[in-house]
């Protein structure tokens, strides 16, 4: 089944006469158009995909099931034509991505009621197909090669910026398009920052270092987080990351169709806590990515959805210790029919330079 039905399917199932997708990640996910402009409204039966002469060719060739509008004024006086043509009563827009002053536009000149909606392709987009796995799994290869030649790069003097800047040249010269968020690199104390972006703090001997990176590869991501140290970092750091370690392979084991998210999440921060270092784990234990490094479904205290087949998800727990420095391991997981697989292979044991 195409795209294009799956979402049509959808819209029949929750009684939506007609569409509108302007964000581009949903845009991307249905039609599969890479450009920077466009939109498209979908009734239950037909799909238009409207954008101007610089990608007119582009989304002929890409967006296959769609016909293609090109705008030569404002885009939305084509949409106003479509909502005439298929004479369309209500049209449901994402309320999450229209500002309030396209509303205000939309609202003044399109004949038709519009209704505020949510969540309709992204639920669709949880489940990922082969072809979505195998392009993160590329993207993951790309990520874990950068992992491994950052290993002979670090030394005493050299600045978290630069490890950054390395890590994200690495990727781009293996295929990646671009980072899947600001990179991470996190040493000494500054690795008690969960979210630490790289600083121009020099890396120094016995310092726990935590990288958190990623790319885009063919429009998905890869996320992945290792803590190492350079030389050693004393006996509490060390305990803390076989910890942290323990609780993520947990997790790992756990993973399958049918557990929750909150579930998923209780076992990590349960070991966690009865370790003692319950309040130092303070974000949730994954998330899902795809076209986006932040999707559902969530793997936190939350979410009571259990996890079905074909969702790729992280597991990323971590203890962070002001004034003394943090451990996170993230890997990404995709659930299969009976179980889990890691997309990840490059080791989690403490590495010390």
């Amino acid at each position: 089944m195409s795209r294009v039905e799956k979402i049509q399917n959808k819209m029949k199932e929750q009684n939506v006469e007609a569409l509108l997708i302007t964000s581009p990640y949903n845009l991307r996910y249905a039609s599969g158009f890479t450009g920077s402009t466009g939109l498209s409204v979908m009734t239950q039966d037909k799909a238009y995909f409207v954008t101007d002469f610089r990608y007119t060719e582009q989304a002929a060739e890409q967006a296959v099931g769609f016909e293609v509008i090109q705008n030569t004024g404002p885009i939305y006086d084509e949409v106003k034509t479509i909502v005439e043509n298929e004479k369309i009563n209500v049209l449901s827009f994402e309320k999450d991505f229209v500002t309030y002053a396209t509303f205000d536009q939309i609202r003044d000149m399109l004949p038709c009621e519009l209704n505020p909606s949510s969540g309709l392709l992204e639920s669709l987009r949880e489940i990922k197909d082969e072809d979505e796995i195998e392009t993160i799994q590329k993207a993951i290869r790309i990520t874990e090669h950068a992992f491994e030649e950052i290993l002979h790069y670090i030394k005493p003097g050299v600045t978290e910026i630069a490890v950054a800047n390395k890590l994200d040249f690495l990727m781009r010269e293996q295929g990646a398009t671009s980072v899947s968020f600001d990179t991470i690199v996190a040493s000494g104390k500054r690795s008690a920052m969960p979210h630490g972006v790289a600083s121009d703090k020099e890396i120094e001997e016995g310092d726990m270092i935590t990288i958190d990176f990623g790319c885009y590869y063919k429009g998905y991501v890869s996320d992945m987080t290792r803590t190492f140290s350079l030389g050693d970092p004393g006996e509490e750091l060390k305990k803390i990351h076989q910890i942290v370690l323990d609780a993520q392979l947990k997790v790992n084991e756990a993973a399958r169709p049918g557990i929750t998210g909150k579930e998923l999440d209780a076992i990590a921060r349960e070991y966690i806590t009865e370790k003692g270092y319950g309040d130092a784990f303070g974000h949730s234990t994954g998330h899902g990515i795809g076209l986006e490094v932040h999707e559902n479904p969530g793997i936190n205290f939350r979410n009571e959805q259990p996890l079905v087949e074909g969702n790729v998800i992280t597991n990323e727990p971590g203890i962070y210790i002001p004034g003394l420095g943090g451990v996170r391991i993230e890997d990404d997981l995709v659930i299969t029919k009976d179980g889990n697989r890691n997309l990840m292979k490059v080791t989690k044991e403490l590495i010390q330079l």
